[in-house]
């Protein structure tokens, strides 16, 4: 498990801060959010304006055991995943000048308000790709679009979610 800086200890150069920031981004999504470990979530983007988780299909993940299908459970863990790595990376964007334990503190109080999944074919493939875009970021609360996808682009599933925001 990644050691936490404390923050005054971090880089003060700008290229070695946002690698720090990237590190800690991404060891909270695939590490620290231990359900996401367990579904073997992986970022595959921090593309702010739409980034991207990724996971491999797994026995362990099949909902439907007739099908192979992926589990509707698994689909809405990694929306509602990308979803708040999407919120993430746009609030530390919008706050990118104030002091990073104020966004940490912050974002330490963001969660899911309202999750709505929509699911369009079976969750069939290899690879899945689950991507967010947030439509509007408030001072309270914040908006996302979000899709899964499997390694053909076949898109499985939408979502829309509210998110909490700090």
């Amino acid at each position: 498990m990644m050691s936490v800086k404390p923050f005054a200890e971090l880089p003060q150069d700008p290229a070695e801060r946002a690698a720090w920031l990237s590190r800690t981004v991404i060891n909270t999504f695939e590490e620290r959010i231990r359900f996401n470990a367990v579904l073997g979530i992986r970022v595959e983007s921090l593309d702010p304006n739409g980034p991207v988780l990724g996971f491999a299909m797994r026995p362990e993940l099949v909902g439907h055991f007739v099908h192979g299908q992926l589990h509707g459970g698994v689909i809405a863990t990694a929306l509602d995943s990308a979803a708040g790595l999407a919120v993430m990376l746009a609030f530390m964007e919008r706050h990118r000048d104030s002091a990073p334990e104020q966004v940490f503190a912050r974002l330490a109080r963001t969660h899911t308000v309202d999750l709505r999944i929509d699911y369009l074919e079976k969750g069939l493939g290899e690879r899945f790709a689950a991507s967010a875009r947030v439509l509007r970021m408030g001072e309270r609360t914040a908006s996302i679009q979000m899709r899964l996808e499997n390694e053909h682009h076949t898109l499985i599933a939408t979502g829309s979610a509210v998110f909490a925001v700090g």
